[in-house]
């Protein structure tokens, strides 16, 4: 049995294209970049959306009511968010599983000030840039080719993509784990593949559900493990052949889910300017990539 996907913080809000004329006004007045795609991007808060997805962002902000016992799972897109789905669902299926890339100064009110307990995972930079590249090339028309790779490193470096900057975005969950980790977990990509096994007992005991030890001898999270692996979550039918609510391809969620990639398609020049802009936004955070 596959692990089922849970829903999105908006999803629910998807589909709703009719926008308010103070919607309208706001929109209007953000300021604009030219997106990875073709659709612009907005700046809203510190923080660029799709043009498209705002209104839903707006209506989650306003209307969305979270439950005390809900999860929250949050990534900034391409940071593993289909695998940490997948794991928690496995962890925790009779508990409300939600999902969103929303920064933690635009998370609903009610999420950010009741007891539901939020996981972050985060990713190397590099990487995170890289497979954003990749992913949003998939959605470019054919007569625009692909985004050229240094002007993807521009945007990016610029702070301009999809939910970012992503080193604001991680640094608002970072800080809010420090400030409360009984509510926040701040988990690294590259810790969750060093050593699967440990941070899968991580995530369960923070979410209140520990593996007993008849649980850990009869190899329930090396089950776990192999039922939620790159290669299981990939090849399951309702990732081939599945849709999105927005309707984007599951399949198009995957690439390759390795850790230094990014050495195949950047120079270390391009590598170190990465790091550099890191260095300097994250510093006194004491974050580290």
């Amino acid at each position: 049995m596959q692990p089922s996907q849970p829903p999105s913080l908006i999803e629910n809000y998807l589909r709703d294209d009719v926008k308010s004329p103070e919607c309208e006004d706001l929109l209007s007045s953000l300021p604009s970049e030219e997106g990875w795609v073709q659709t612009s991007l907005r700046l809203y808060r510190g923080f660029w959306f799709l043009s498209w997805l705002l209104n839903s962002v707006f209506a989650c902000q306003n209307q969305f009511q979270v439950h005390p016992s809900d999860i929250l799972l949050v990534t900034s897109p391409k940071c593993g968010t289909t695998w940490l789905k997948a794991i928690l669902f496995a962890l925790l299926n009779h508990a409300e599983l939600l999902a969103t890339h929303l920064p933690y100064s635009l998370l609903p009110r009610s999420v950010r000030h009741s007891n539901c307990k939020l996981v972050y995972l985060c990713r190397n930079p590099k990487d995170t840039f890289i497979s954003m590249w990749h992913y949003f090339n998939k959605f470019r028309p054919e007569e625009k080719g692909q985004l050229p790779l240094l002007e993807g490193l521009d945007k990016f470096c610029g702070g301009i993509s999809v939910y970012g900057p992503y080193w604001d975005h991680v640094l608002g969950y970072h800080k809010a784990s420090s400030e409360m980790p009984e509510k926040v977990l701040f988990v690294k990509y590259e810790e969750m593949k060093a050593d699967t096994s440990v941070q899968v007992r991580r995530l369960a005991d923070f979410n209140g559900r520990p593996f007993n030890e008849e649980e850990l001898r009869n190899g329930t999270v090396e089950g776990i493990l192999r039922m939620c692996s790159f290669d299981n979550l990939s090849a399951s039918e309702v990732n081939r052949s599945g849709k999105l609510p927005t309707g984007v391809e599951n399949k198009r969620l995957f690439r390759k889910g390795e850790v230094g990639d990014w050495v195949n398609y950047m120079s270390a020049e391009m590598g170190e300017r990465i790091d550099g802009v890191m260095e300097e936004k994250l510093h006194g955070s004491g974050l580290k990539f």
